[in-house]
């Protein structure tokens, strides 16, 4: 009898295990790959980070999920779902917003509860104008989901026919405006001009410099918004159990020293100990920069070199702490507007931390479909330059001035925060290496800023790029689908090659 020995499995090697990783690890698994996932930290989750506290871990970062059609189809790949492993509870209210002479305004999942939301908060003209709004941002976010989004290498060519197909999307992408001339066209109340101009920030950027067409992020909160239960890190948890179970080894504190390359190929990494991982497929889940800049050795300097010169994105000022609320009622999500608008935006530019900043928080326990415990989990995050300087600094007069503005809007905290609860960009810097303490990679300012970011593929065969850093941007679920196209181009890449090498075969055997 003939014994026929099944191939040895291909070994796949992924750097960084945040939620590009993870995500890239659950589809090599699937396609049957053996694969190691590499975390230089204790845990898992990179930006889905969490801090302890007398309440329970606080989230300090990301603190909702949207676009969950982005989770449900990778947890599908694994032959799971998302509700079997995580607890979604779909949010009514969207977001809480305060501004300092007292007004408020929630918006909603349901349209028509924005109506009536906005008739009292601006009248007749405040909802004529977000509705119009709305059906711009809601045109142009169906028009580029597919060739820009779902695409894994969008080119301006490919973009620019797909635009003059649809004339109607010029003046809805408004391509010479930034966001902050589109929306003062589009409202004629300031506080929904300062409302919609803060979604620039959900990408690193500011509405003064940002295109106008990221207009279209309103849209990614306005089709859902999920609350995890527990806590966004809960969801990188349930992650690490399927991948767990499914056969990936996870190794954290893990420090890469170097990708080693040879003939043109990746061929190992090496890791700060010693430790040598051959791999036939290498997948960098971290800021490309890192590559760009040699921070893994030599052999991948030539790797997306754009992003060693580009502008980063801004970065924030974190606290995460648990605490009891006293002051106005809050949703799960709430901004906190400054009274001036710009001042924020001209400091951020100028590289300053802003003196009188917009702050949002997050009530981590609200909007979980019970009632808050008395001791909550709060995160407020404030945006911040980027900044390279790893120079100790006094965070006390910033706090102070954070807790006065909080005052001032009539909240107060017991206990007050103290500075050991901040994150700041330094801190990112020395987590993340290579980011600069830039949270969102590359700065999105400028009409081709989301051609600019680095593709899947790489002028290194088998190597491959995913995460916030690349295409299709910074993000939850942008993140989750740039491993989603990393995957595809190797699985692409390796039919291409096997069907070029039995055709070589082919062509062997006729001459022979």
């Amino acid at each position: 009898m003939t014994h026929v020995i099944a191939p040895a499995p291909q070994r796949a090697v992924i750097i960084g295990a945040g939620i590009a990783g993870l995500a890239c690890a659950a589809r090599l698994r699937a396609a049957g790959f053996a694969v190691t996932l590499l975390e230089r930290h204790a845990a898992v989750g990179g930006k889905i980070r969490a801090v302890p506290s007398k309440a329970g871990p606080i989230d300090a970062g990301p603190t909702v999920l949207t676009m969950r059609h982005v989770f449900d189809d990778l947890f599908a790949q694994l032959g799971t779902t998302l509700e079997d492993h995580v607890k979604l509870i779909k949010q009514n209210e969207l977001a809480r917003h305060f501004w300092p002479d007292g007004s408020t305004l929630s918006l909603y999942a349901d349209e028509e509860r924005n109506i009536g939301a906005l008739r009292s908060f601006g009248g007749n003209d405040a909802v004529a104008d977000f509705l119009k709004f709305t059906k711009r941002t809601r045109q142009l976010f169906t028009a580029f989901d597919a060739p820009m989004m779902q695409a894994p290498e969008p080119k301006l060519g490919a973009l620019t026919k797909h635009v003059l197909k649809q004339p109607y999307l010029i003046p809805a992408m408004a391509p010479l405006s930034t966001l902050k001339t589109l929306l003062k066209r589009s409202f004629r109340d300031p506080r929904l001009r300062q409302l919609f101009g803060r979604y620039a920030t959900y990408v690193g950027g500011s509405p003064t410099h940002a295109p106008a067409i990221l207009s279209l992020i309103w849209q990614a909160e306005a089709n859902g918004v999920w609350v995890v239960k527990g806590g966004m890190h809960r969801l990188t948890q349930a992650l690490l159990h399927v991948l767990d179970t499914n056969g990936v080894d996870t190794v954290t504190n893990a420090h890469v020293d170097r990708i080693e390359v040879r003939n043109g190929r990746a061929i190992a990494v090496q890791l700060l100990d010693g430790t040598r991982l051959p791999c036939d497929v290498l997948v960098h889940a971290g800021d490309p920069r890192a590559l760009a800049t040699g921070a893994l050795g030599p052999d991948t300097a030539q790797i997306a070199p754009q992003t060693a010169r580009a502008k980063r994105s801004f970065s924030a000022r974190v606290l995460s702490f648990a605490a009891t609320p006293h002051g106005p009622d809050l949703a799960h999500h709430n901004v906190f507007f400054a009274e001036d608008a710009q001042a924020e935006f001209r400091d951020l530019m100028a590289g300053r931390v802003p003196q009188n900043p917009s702050f949002y928080i997050c009530a981590l326990d609200r909007g979980q479909g019970t009632n808050a415990p008395q001791l909550e989990r709060f995160e407020i995050i404030t945006n911040a330059p980027a900044t390279a300087d790893t120079q100790p600094e006094d965070l006390s007069p910033w706090l102070h001035q954070i807790t006065h503005q909080m005052v001032q809007h009539g909240i107060s905290f017991s206990p007050t925060p103290d500075t050991t609860t901040i994150t700041t960009p330094q801190a990112f810097g020395q987590m993340f290496p290579a980011t600069r303490g830039a949270l969102y990679g590359q700065t999105p300012h400028g009409l081709t800023a989301a051609l600019q970011r680095p593709t899947a593929r790489t002028q290194i065969p088998n190597l491959y790029l995913a995460g916030g850093g690349t295409h299709p941007g910074a993000g939850v679920p942008m993140a989750t689908l740039s491993a989603r196209h990393a995957v595809d181009a190797i699985l692409s890449d390796q039919i291409s090659t096997s069907r070029l090498g039995q055709t070589a075969m082919r062509g062997g055997m006729s001459t022979a």
